[in-house]
């Protein structure tokens, strides 16, 4: 899986980057917002990406950082919406107003997305309610303690959530313990945390 391509941009559309690298020109589609983050054409760049492939086609779709990948990713887990159905939502709304429309569950901003109807915002609530990462940072990226903000997730609680307990159990962290007795510490006192004990 590609992760992200480095390259200089050869051209740049409203929805649609083409970026050269060893020798091979990729197109890519990206969110209207991201292609306007990117560099100009001429300039080097990197595009973070993500490959669709079906039987019948294969797509690169990209992102100006990985906080945008995640976000495009999470859009997809909802009922109802593909690839392309996200890459529009996520251009026709940014990273802090899409979480917060999500966490105030505010159906009507949602709708207000150009081609998003009043079912796929409840939708898109239902699902990704408190997942969404801000644009300043995604947890388990940003996180030095990603693989129990993992952990947490996993167990159900949502990423935010599971960062700030961590970063509060933190905060308490002992002096003199291992490695591998701090993360026992910090997971378990994130429990209590999220437990509200």
């Amino acid at each position: 899986m590609f992760n992200s391509i480095r390259g200089t941009i050869t051209e740049k559309f409203e929805d649609t980057l083409h970026i050269l690298t060893g020798g091979v020109e990729w197109e890519i589609i990206l969110p209207k917002s991201d292609a306007a983050n990117l560099p100009a054409p001429g300039e080097e760049g990197r595009v973070f990406t993500w490959l669709y492939h079906r039987e019948d086609q294969m797509r690169l779709f990209g992102f100006a950082d990985e906080v945008r990948r995640e976000t495009f990713l999470e859009l997809n887990k909802v009922d109802g919406i593909g690839p392309r159905q996200a890459i529009k939502i996520m251009g026709g709304i940014g990273q802090e107003e899409l979480q917060r429309a999500l966490d105030t569950e505010d159906v009507g901003r949602l709708e207000a997305v150009p081609g998003l109807g009043k079912k796929t915002a409840q939708k898109m609530i239902l699902t990704l309610k408190g997942k969404l990462a801000s644009g300043s940072g995604r947890p388990n990226i940003a996180s030095p303690h990603s693989e129990l903000v993992t952990a947490l997730t996993e167990m159900g609680y949502d990423q935010r959530s599971a960062a700030e307990a961590l970063e509060k159990a933190e905060a308490r962290l002992p002096e003199g313990l291992s490695g591998g007795e701090q993360e026992k510490f910090l997971f378990k006192q994130a429990i209590l945390y999220l437990s509200g004990v």
